[in-house]
Parts: C-alpha cells; structure tokens; sequence
C-alpha cells in the first residue's frame, strides 16, 4: 500500500521547470568569464513575479539548464553631501607676476591665525613707489574659527570679482600646515565663458583627493594671475547609508465607501515606503492606509485600517513643500486602500518604493544566460549564498563582476498556457483527490481481506 501511495504522490506532484514555463524572459550580458557574478535584481523582475518572496524566480543559461543563485539584500552605501566652508585670501604682490613664491614672510596670531604674508624684498628691487606690483599668487586661510583641526577638503570654488564675465588661467595648488613646507596637490583649468544672451559656462572648481588642509597657495602656470572675489572650501560630509531604492506609481481604482481609493500593487514588490503623488496646487490631505478585510459571519468587507497619516504639496515663494514618504507595514497585502476624511477631489496615483535585492549566481553554463520569473505556484529555488559562492568574504561578495539585465521579453504561449494552468488547477486537485481517495479505500478493502481471511482461519482451527 506504501508503494501504491508513493507512486501516486509521484505521479501527481511531476512538474517540469524549463524557460517556457515562465511569462517573462530577461536577457544578462556578462563581460569576460568571471565564476560568480551578481546583478541588481532588475524592476521588470519584480513587476512579473507571481510571488511575494519571488518564489518564480530561475536563472537558465543558453541551454535550459537552471543555474544556481542566491538572493543578498544590497549594501547602504553612505551618502556624500558638501559644505561650503570661508577662505581667508591673501595676495602676494610682486614686480613680475611669475616671481618666485618661496620663502614668504608671514604674520600670524597666537592661535595660528594668519595676519599677514608678503613676499620677502629683492635685493636690487627699486625703491618702494617706483614700480607697479603685481598679483603674483594667493596664500589662502582655511581654518575655521572655533575649530582646533584642520578641515578636510577636498575642492576649492572660485568666484570671479564683479564686472568680470570671462577668464581662463591654469591655476596650481599647494597645501601646507605651517606656511614653510609646501606640497603640491593639485592642478586645475578655471574657465568661464560667455555668449551675448549673458549665458555663462564655467569650470569654476579644482577638485582633488580629500585631505585636512590648514593653508594653501595658489600660483599661475598660464593665464593672467586673478583676485577672486572670494574662494570657499569644500568640505565633504558623510551622511546616513541610504540603500537604493526603485519606485513606481499605481494608479488608483474606486473603492467600496465613497471616501476610498483603492491601489494594486503587483505580487513581487515588497513595498518599504509609499507617498502620494501630488503634482500641483496647494493641498492637504490627512488620510488613512489599510485593507478591506471579509467579515466571515455576513460576508461583507469592513476597512481595516493600519497608519494614519497626511499628505500634502505646498506652494511659497516659488517653490514645493512635499510630504515625505512614510514606512508601511509587510501584512497589507497586495491590494491596498486608502480612506480620506472626505470623498477626494481628486484621485492621485500612490507611489511604491522597495529596495531591489542583489542577486549572486554562478556563470557556469554557456552563455547568454536568461532571467526567468511569472509562474504560479512555483517552489522556491533560492540556494543559501555559501552554496552559490563557498568562501567568498563580504568584501568580495561586494566587489563581484556585475551582469546588466536587457528589457524583458513577454512570452505569450506561456501566459496563455499560465491561464489554461489557473482553469486547470481545480481539476487537477480533484482528479489527485480522486486518485488518493482510490488509494486508500484499495488499501481499505485490503485490510478488510487480511482481516476476514484471519479470522475464517482462526474459526475453522477452533471447530
């Protein structure tokens, strides 16, 4: 009987799990022959997938045949914003406006601030009055009152004085901590062009590695040496790791009370944060975001709500004041609602966000290799990510060659055959039910036999 049970099990349970069984189909190009590789799970992977935990994925390569792979969440790379910080300027006059900027003579107050600098007289030098001086060079004062260290820097911007509309000079940066030891670390085009509708482009910046940086000199290898109107520092700051995010809109659907709206949101997204998409006007709108839930004794649906919060767009001044985007719960399901205090004059679309996983597989077949998701039912193929990448360390994991995904490509006989599978399925379930219930009144009648054939033997030994 155990047999008889396993082969039907067997029997019923046989599914095949090739490339045509999945609606959609998602090119990968990946450069070279690397061993393990990783990829942003695209956005069509996610709009496609039939399940929440992305169930249906399969990655296939030229043959059919599945590769392994495993699902990472990405890392929080930290952002980066700056600061404009104030510079002290100090020009450096001489007869010739390439004289030598060696050996200054500087000025300075007991915490370190500079007061004054020149150039040390020649000798041989006219007499003061006599000659014209020059702009020879800028000796610049980073440092910030209150502060004990150096700033770090990692950018000068430059301004030009007023009146002034054109410029081109190459200019040279040097960096010191006490005004004697310079070290060069840097170089920069600073251009700033105009036309006659007074449009103007500039490369007003000169960039370079980030360092703590106390004085700076600033000379001219080609150009007419300039006094900028100012220069400010720039101060990089490192802000919270922020994950990247893919967004999308869903359009709203009537709901089942005058006050509703109603959102679809499709089965692979795991939505993180949502905002409504007010695109203009002044509006404030408090609301409430939740789900219908069935009411089992009579059948009908009550609202159930989850947050409570309120969405608005205003306008000042020439410019938007938005509501932030706000955290929603994993339990709302697909189908969302969300309920106002008074039936909505409009009907704005809501906005999705979720953080795309990171997928790591193995290119092991031959290539191209295929993305495959959309399929009902499917059982999970994740592997761990010691299977797909034995003895990688989180900082290789995160420097693996990366694959790019091509647009995806619908396969309707799949979707015709994911339909005929969905009528299918009640008849499949009551046919398997059918064979089971066969299986076991067989195995009953069976018993019964052994039992009856027992018990003749056992009456005909006592007569």
């Amino acid at each position: 009987m155990n047999a008889l049970l396993l082969a039907a099990a067997v029997a019923t349970t046989a599914v095949s799990d090739l490339p045509q069984n999945y609606t959609h189909l998602i090119p990968l190009s990946v450069n070279g022959k690397p061993s393990v590789v990783q990829l942003q799970l695209p956005r069509d992977a996610y709009l496609n997938a039939r399940s929440p935990s992305l169930n249906d994925l399969r990655m296939f390569d030229a043959h059919g045949t599945p590769q392994p792979f495993a699902l990472r969440q990405p890392d929080a790379a930290p952002t980066i914003s700056h600061r404009a910080l104030p510079v002290r300027i100090f020009p450096l006059m001489a007869e010739r406006s390439d004289a030598p900027l060696a050996g200054l003579e500087v000025s300075t107050a007991s915490d370190g601030r500079v007061l004054s600098v020149r150039l040390p007289t020649q000798q041989g030098a006219a007499p003061a009055g006599r000659t014209q001086e020059r702009l020879a060079g800028l000796v610049l004062d980073l440092r910030q009152e209150g502060l004990q260290q150096a700033p770090t820097v990692d950018a000068l911007h430059f301004t030009l004085p007023p009146g002034r509309n054109t410029y081109t000079g190459q200019v040279w940066l040097e960096a010191s901590d006490d005004l004697k030891h310079w070290e060069a670390i840097g170089v920069a085009e600073l251009s700033w062009l105009a036309n006659a509708s007074a449009e103007r482009l500039a490369n007003d910046k000169l960039e370079f590695p980030a360092r703590q940086m106390r004085y700076a000199r600033l000379s001219w290898r080609s150009g007419e040496p300039l006094p900028f109107a100012s220069i400010s520092a720039q101060s990089p700051v490192q802000g919270p790791a922020a994950a990247p995010l893919e967004s999308l809109l869903l359009q709203p659907q009537p709901g089942r009370d005058p006050r509703d709206l109603q959102y679809s949101k499709p089965a692979g997204v795991t939505a993180r944060r949502v905002g409504l998409q007010i695109d203009s006007g002044n509006m404030v709108l408090p609301a409430m975001l939740g789900n219908y839930v069935e009411v089992r004794r009579t059948g009908q649906f009550r609202f159930e709500p989850a947050l409570h919060t309120t969405f608005y767009r205003l306008e000042k001044d020439g410019k938007s004041r938005l509501s932030d985007d706000i955290a929603v719960p994993a339990w709302l399901g697909d189908r969302w609602v969300l309920r106002f205090d008074q039936p909505p004059t409009i009907k704005p679309a809501l906005r999705v966000s979720w953080v795309p996983a990171t997928l790591v597989f193995v290119a092991g077949g031959t290539p191209p290799y295929k993305l495959a998701v959309g399929r009902d039912k499917a059982a999970p193929a994740e592997r761990d990510i010691r299977e797909v990448a034995p003895g990688f360390t989180e900082a290789e994991l995160r420097t693996l060659d990366h694959a790019t995904a091509g647009p995806a490509q619908e396969q309707l006989e799949a979707l015709a055959n994911a339909a005929k599978r969905a009528s299918a399925d009640n008849s499949a379930a009551q046919n398997r039910l059918m064979i089971l219930w066969g299986v076991l009144v067989l195995g009953v009648a069976l018993v019964a036999g052994m039992v009856w054939r027992l018990l003749r033997q056992a009456g005909a030994g006592s007569s």
